[in-house]
């Protein structure tokens, strides 16, 4: 299966009953990141992790006292 990098544009090959082709074939909404693209958005999320400024915003979720 031919699948793209929508980052590079590199065009690699994955096999076609692997897992990760399976995802990409039933989830639109994957995308497939080839592994120099995935390196070094990892890298430079954990620069930003060390700096301290990064903050990771979670949803407020109020307590329902009718649900336990």
């Amino acid at each position: 299966m031919d699948v793209k990098c929508p980052i590079c544009d590199c065009v690699d090959q994955i096999d076609y009953d692997s897992p990760l082709a399976k995802r990409l074939r039933n989830r639109r909404k994957h995308l497939y990141l080839c592994q120099a693209c995935t390196d070094r958005i990892g890298k430079n999320t954990k620069k930003r992790h060390e700096t301290g400024a990064f903050k990771l915003f979670q949803e407020k979720k109020e307590d329902d006292p009718y649900i336990q």
